[in-house]
């Protein structure tokens, strides 16, 4: 089943241990203080959770060029805290097999992640640019994993769509199975990004860049095995995983340059060097797929899915009230945008 409701699941625990107290030169009271904020069944969570969570939050804000506005970092801080909540009681109903099955796709995605990344000394760069050793990172995947799939399940349980409703989508939105004309490619990348500083080649090296890539393009020309070259020269990091193949449309997201080199090829014919910001290409033109529809026994478990996300996003804010209210769950200390202590009631019936 697909990913759904990534407003809530996007963000994970971010339980990582306070900074120890010091000792005072009287032997009074503590220098630094990590009081509990809230409390429910089973569990509190401290001041220092939630200042964890508002700097990742904002790390992961400033990657993309943004930040919290002051105006709206009390309402930020409250609502982590109910995140932060709602996952703990999540992670309470989580079963052996759930736990088992979260370590497991999280160990799967390192290991992609690991396969993909330039090379492993990279890999390691990118790990220590979170804050974070490879063991925190696992941790903090699995945990949000788990939390993910306990919710799933919970939302889920009982939702039953029939054939008829995925029958009556699929003719009531004909356009959205339409599947524009595509290009089947084949490619080789020669890389221009310098590996670990992720910085661009200086023109020297650019220009024996490129003339590894014209030596390429002849011998392919000449008669050698196009896919044989991919495998042994190609720095693109999806090569060890699907040869260098793409199929893509006019719409994707595929790098202009690329995109507009391999829809003038003709089937079988190999591009020359073609420059984009990850280096030079060389595109061997496998099929040209018209534009078609996609059958309904193809569409039929993508449109059962989005029925059964759409059916638990629905039934999301009610769930969520009815976890937090079995829970006695109570605010003991305000953060930031709080008035005063306040227990968290159950919505009205």
């Amino acid at each position: 089943m697909t990913r759904f409701l990534p407003a809530l699941l996007a963000c994970a625990l971010f339980q990582l241990p306070a900074p120890a107290s010091a000792a005072p030169a009287d032997d009074s009271a503590p220098l630094f203080t990590d009081p509990v904020v809230a409390t429910g069944k089973g569990f509190q969570i401290k001041r220092s959770q939630v200042d964890e969570a508002f700097i990742n939050y904002s790390v992961s804000l400033a990657a993309n060029g943004q930040s919290v506005p002051d105006a709206l970092r009390a309402t930020v801080r409250s609502n982590l805290l109910q995140r932060l909540i709602v996952n703990h009681l999540l992670l309470q109903m989580a079963t052996e097999d759930d736990r088992l099955k979260s370590r497991q796709l999280a160990d799967d995605r390192l290991a992609r992640a690991r396969s993909n990344a330039p090379s492993p000394q990279a890999f390691e760069e990118q790990i220590r640019a979170k804050g974070m050793t490879l063991e925190q990172l696992r941790d903090r995947m699995v945990e949000d994993l788990l939390s993910q799939r306990v919710l799933e399940r919970q939302l889920t349980n009982g939702v039953t769509i029939t054939d008829a409703q995925v029958k009556k989508f699929y003719d009531d939105h004909p356009t959205n199975f339409d599947i524009p004309e595509q290009v089947r490619v084949m490619h080789i990348l020669i890389s221009t990004v310098d590996p670990l500083t992720r910085q661009p080649l200086s023109p020297e090296n650019k220009k024996e860049k490129l003339a590894l890539a014209r030596e390429l393009k002849q011998r392919a020309d000449k008669g050698e095995d196009f896919a044989a070259l991919a495998r042994q020269y190609s720095q693109d990091p999806g090569v060890t995983s699907n040869g260098g193949e793409y199929t893509f449309g006019r719409t994707s997201s595929i790098v202009p340059e690329f995109k507009a080199a391999a829809f003038t090829l003709k089937v079988n014919q190999i591009s020359d060097p073609v420059e984009t910001q990850f280096g030079y290409h060389l595109i061997k033109l496998l099929e040209k797929i018209p534009a078609s529809r996609e059958t309904f026994a193809k569409a039929e478990t993508v449109i059962r899915d989005r029925l059964t996300e759409r059916a638990a996003e629905d039934a999301l804010p009610a769930y969520l009230e009815k976890l937090k209210a079995g829970a006695e769950i109570k605010i003991l200390e305000p953060v930031e945008g709080q008035t005063a202590p306040a227990k968290i009631a159950p919505s009205p019936k």
